[in-house]
């Protein structure tokens, strides 16, 4: 397993060893695991004045997985736009051609009670929201800030999809679906954007190849009250860029914290990016604070999608849900008679239950 190791900014060196400790257990057993470190975001700014080095580039290419932490920081925000960190997350999505992001929303039965929403309303969630990763309005052109005629400044942005990106997600949404509760909601704004007009009579084309998945739509608005509503009504959750990018936020919340939801971002062939879904943090790097379980949680999404290792993922699943079991808790999931303990400590617990 070669794998690409960009531990980016921030809590992401952190966190990203804790995750390293994981993968050097199942080096210790027999699994040939091969790890090459790389900068990115910031850092990739700061080695080579690009948060997205050509150096980088090539090391993801030639890796057969990329593990990366997180991007951005407060120095880099004057910096011009194309050299922003958060530039370099882009650049590596579509460089790699990662046009599906995985990002599975579950709630571990002792975190029940750490969510904001009561715990009759998330025990036993288990969500998989599926988002397009290339397109939409992050990536369409035209795109920037002008003047007017009368001198007033604008920005715009264009949110543009082809029936061929709309149909190679979709694809990815109901194969997910088959192999779990056979229902998939697609999200969309159909009522007032074009885009989304199309995006639904591409959805509902493809569904008839899955007859066995149980398709609805829903207006993102209408989705977002949902997740709070009553969110285990869903199963995969199917949608653009952008709002899948806001629905998932949301949804880690349903879990208790942000620091506990991995991600996968996968092209036509199961390589991946897999990295937390929660950012940087930059208030809190170095304190040795940081929740490092997401993390830990994405490396098992990479056994199973890009090594076909399902006992392994499992394996570290597995451990994370006995180290919960047994109250190791990190500042933000932290309850009354749990065990607080620190980013590095959380790993070691999660390494020796493995």
């Amino acid at each position: 397993m070669k794998i690409a190791v960009l531990p980016g900014d921030g809590i992401g060196p952190e966190i990203v060893a804790q995750a390293v400790k994981v993968l050097e257990v199942l080096s210790k057993e027999g699994r040939n695991v091969e790890l090459e470190y790389g900068e990115i975001g910031g850092a990739g700014y700061d080695a080579a004045g690009d948060p997205y080095p050509a150096a980088t580039s090539k090391l993801a290419h030639e890796a057969d997985a990329v593990l990366l932490g997180a991007v951005g920081g407060y120095r880099y925000d004057t910096l011009p736009r194309p050299m922003r960190p958060e530039q370099g997350l882009l650049r590596i999505r579509k460089d790699l051609g990662l046009f599906a992001n995985l990002r599975p929303a579950s709630v571990y039965p002792e975190l029940a009670s750490a969510s904001t929403l009561r715990p009759d309303v998330v025990a036993g969630l288990d969500i998989l929201i599926l988002r397009e990763l290339t397109g939409d309005i992050y990536f369409g052109q035209p795109r920037g800030l002008r003047r007017t005629v009368d001198g007033e400044r604008e920005g715009y942005d264009t949110m543009l999809y082809s029936e061929s990106e709309i149909a190679r997600i979709a694809h990815v949404g109901f194969r997910a679906a088959m192999k779990r509760g056979r229902r998939l909601c697609s999200v969309d704004k159909a009522n007032v954007l074009e885009t989304s007009v199309l995006w639904r009579e591409v959805v509902t084309e493809i569904a008839k190849e899955y007859p066995e998945v149980e398709l609805s739509h829903m207006y993102v608005d209408n989705a977002a009250m949902q997740l709070v509503r009553n969110p285990r009504q869903f199963d995969v959750m199917l949608t653009g860029n952008m709002f899948g990018d806001i629905l998932s936020d949301e949804a880690s919340m349903l879990t208790g914290s942000i620091g506990m939801l991995p991600s996968a971002s996968l092209d036509a062939h199961s390589k991946g990016l897999y990295e937390p879904i929660h950012g940087s943090a930059p208030d809190i790097a170095g304190q040795n604070v940081a929740n490092p379980l997401a993390t830990i949680l994405s490396v098992a999404m990479m056994l199973r999608y890009s090594f076909d290792d399902e006992e392994g993922a499992q394996r570290i699943e597995n451990a994370v849900r006995k180290t919960l079991a047994d109250g190791y808790r990190t500042t933000d999931i932290f309850q009354e008679g749990m065990k607080k303990v620190g980013t590095k400590e959380m790993g070691d617990a999660v390494a020796a239950r493995l």
